[in-house]
């Protein structure tokens, strides 16, 4: 089963199910967005609109990329307002979308998806405004390396996705080949249990 149609089955139960990484993830982006300022926003990976609501209030206009129809139909069901436009896109493709035009870029649990980091760096550099900021929420290679990966349960058991794994210095040298600056970088735990593994990373990078 490819990716697509695992996260269009995945649609029905990823709002609902009991997912501590969503979770986190959703902690990882407020904490580190609401101390800065933009109007345009660029999501990638928004999946369902979990964050989406929260951006809204801190934004004029965004614009929801992901490649699952149905996490697609959940986001458009939940949120219905005229300045998001929720588009189906493949990510390793050239981005439809004007570029030097928006603040922010989020990509949140997205890019253990994406083989190719230099493209998505490559392509938010070109749509990112001068002083615009890409932010990154993912799972910690460090998580990755004692096999955690993106899973859900079904009738039939649990299915686990397919990923790639990205090695820290992997973000930051794709990051510095295409000009974009690292500004800040952190590591998210469980209940802030800093005796163990961290499960999520997150970047903040600057044109």
């Amino acid at each position: 089963m490819n990716i697509e149609k695992a996260y269009n089955i995945w649609a029905n139960q990823y709002d609902t199910n009991k997912n501590r990484t969503r979770d986190l993830d959703k902690k990882s982006t407020i904490d580190t967005l609401s101390k800065l300022d933009f109007e345009n926003v660029l999501e990638l990976g928004c999946g369902t609109g979990k964050n989406t609501s929260w951006l809204l209030k801190k934004s004029k206009r965004i614009i929801g990329l992901d490649f699952s129809q149905e996490m697609l139909n959940k986001a458009k069901a939940k949120i219905s307002d005229k300045r998001v436009s929720f588009r189906k896109a493949d990510l390793n493709k050239d981005w439809e979308t004007e570029n030097d035009f928006t603040d922010l870029i989020t990509c949140s649990l997205t890019l253990e998806h994406i083989k190719d980091l230099n493209h998505i760096f490559h392509q938010a550099n070109l749509k990112l405004r001068k002083n615009g900021i890409f932010f990154i929420s993912e799972l910690h290679p460090f998580m990755q390396y004692s096999g955690s990966k993106a899973k859900y349960e079904t009738e039939n058991g649990t299915y686990e996705l397919e990923v790639y794994t990205h090695h820290i210095s992997e973000y930051i040298d794709n990051a510095k080949n295409n000009n974009l600056k690292l500004v800040e970088v952190n590591e998210w735990f469980d209940q802030n249990e800093k005796n163990e593994i961290p499960r999520l990373i997150s970047f903040v990078f600057k044109k």
